[in-house]
């Protein structure tokens, strides 16, 4: 299966971010993970939430941003991969100038059933 980049088309998730679905059960036929590429505009962050089931793996691919990953807050750039386990609240805020783009992997697929947004996010 493939899938080409420009016949995907871009949807808002429930965090708030533009993700295009390069990989998904849903749409391509694989079981066991989703990979997508998510867009956050300069300034904007996603909203705080947790994934009950999901194990998640954000690569920046373009970009700077903050991440807040449980208790934590750390800059992240181009090159650097986030490993975020099953019910770790997280987000992520676009710092620079450029849109901060990244590609999400996660195991089982990403679903808005498996994603609760957070008080004071």
């Amino acid at each position: 299966m493939q899938t080409r980049y420009a016949e995907i088309p871009a949807y808002v998730t429930k965090d708030g971010s533009q993700i295009r679905e390069l990989m998904h059960p849903a749409q391509h036929g694989n079981r066991l993970q989703s990979l997508a590429e998510a867009t956050v505009a300069p300034g904007a962050r996603t909203q705080l939430h947790r994934h009950a089931l999901t194990e998640e793996l954000y690569h920046v691919t373009s970009g700077s941003g903050l991440m807040t990953l449980g208790e934590a807050c750390f800059k992240v750039g181009a090159g650097d991969t986030v490993l975020i386990p099953p019910g770790t609240p997280h987000r992520i805020e676009a710092t620079g100038t450029a849109p901060l783009r990244m590609l999400c992997c996660c195991s089982p697929p990403y679903s808005h059933e498996d994603t609760e947004l957070l008080e004071g996010a």
